[in-house]
């Protein structure tokens, strides 16, 4: 991870100009190209300035062809860098672990997010000196961040492990503070500002953004990301071939099981 900051270090030093632009971050932003993390982006660039504001996109080798854009686009709308890392594939971490991800084993989410993230601020600060870390995270989006977020204060600036325990305090001894800005904001108020500006995802009738689909959202939302385009059944047709490798299906309820049903023959035919 060294290796990827010196290098894209050593790429901005030969515009001159643009390095002495993006030399000194005062806010990194997670962007995954879902909306809250967006909202963060917007609102940082508005406080800091956009020279002074970095997008930092996980790929999970995962997420759709729109996202992947909306990524690109939102560096142009905002003004703003936005650097890409990556810790592998979704697919690796499957074959690895022989089993898809669920509720209780997000490794996909702990090993190409939240490593890959910790490792890049680690060697970030050391290049950049202090920043904030702006994460787009809000009670109003699950009973288990209502619980997590419940006592954080959207203007308060906390020690990364305070905000998630599996940041280390070394990263807070750096200089580097977290921020939840929109953290007991309502979807509605994250849509009204950004308008237009979203992920054309959302309007086509995903909730989330994120990996298309995320394995361990449930079936509904599997099937309908399978069936929603060519890329979908494309999609399909790759985790097909993981579950006959790990011997498992990714559908985990009685919905899942009537699309995954092997009796209507050869499941890589019939897509």
């Amino acid at each position: 991870m060294v290796d990827v900051v010196r290098d894209w270090c050593n790429s901005i030093k030969n515009n001159k100009a643009e390095f002495l632009l993006m030399k000194n971050i005062l806010c990194v932003v997670p962007v995954s190209g879902g909306k809250d993390s967006q909202a963060c982006l917007k609102l940082a660039v508005e406080e800091f300035g956009s020279e002074s504001v970095l997008g930092l996109f996980c790929d999970t080798q995962f997420e759709h062809p729109k996202t992947y854009s909306h990524v690109k686009n939102m560096a142009a709308m905002y003004r703003v860098k936005i650097t890409t890392i990556t810790g592998g594939s979704v697919a690796e971490k499957v074959m690895k672990y022989r089993r898809f991800p669920g509720g209780g084993a997000r490794f996909c989410t702990d090993e190409l997010k939240i490593r890959e993230t910790r490792l890049f601020l680690a060697d970030f600060v050391k290049v950049n000196g202090p920043f904030q870390v702006w994460y787009g995270m809000r009670t109003d989006e699950s009973s288990e961040r209502s619980k997590r977020y419940a006592y954080k204060d959207p203007d308060e600036l906390y020690e990364p492990h305070e905000v998630l325990a599996k940041y280390p305090k070394y990263l807070g001894k750096a200089g580097i503070r977290y921020r939840l800005p929109i953290v007991d904001w309502t979807t509605n108020e994250v849509l009204e500002l950004l308008g237009s500006e979203l992920n054309p995802l959302y309007s086509e009738g995903f909730e989330r953004v994120g990996c298309f689909p995320c394995l361990a959202s449930g079936d509904k939302w599997k099937i309908k990301a399978f069936t929603h385009d060519e890329f979908g059944k494309s999609q399909l047709i790759a985790i097909r071939l993981l579950e006959e490798r790990i011997g498992k299906s990714v559908f985990t309820s009685g919905i899942g099981q009537a699309f995954d049903d092997v009796s209507q023959g050869c499941r890589l035919c019939e897509i």
